[in-house]
């Protein structure tokens, strides 16, 4: 599980935009021309460019509804 402290600090290496945590716990970029996801393996997130997965537009905007949801939750 990412810390909500490191969490705030994590950007997207490629495009700098903030990242958000999804319901798998993995890490999503918030821009939308990107659409990356990037894994978190045994607690660490992986953010290198070349490893993560560009998502198709369909299931980025799920996963984004659903982060935006699970945060709105957790305040």
């Amino acid at each position: 599980m990412i810390s909500p402290d490191l969490l705030r600090i994590l950007v997207c290496p490629e495009t700098h935009a903030p990242l958000v945590l999804t319901k798998e716990g993995h890490l999503l970029s918030t821009n939308r021309e990107s659409r990356r996801l990037y894994r978190v393996e045994d607690g660490i997130p992986n953010l290198l460019i070349d490893e993560s997965q560009v998502l198709g537009e369909e299931e980025y905007d799920r996963m984004m509804a659903e982060a935006k949801q699970a945060a709105g939750h957790a305040k």
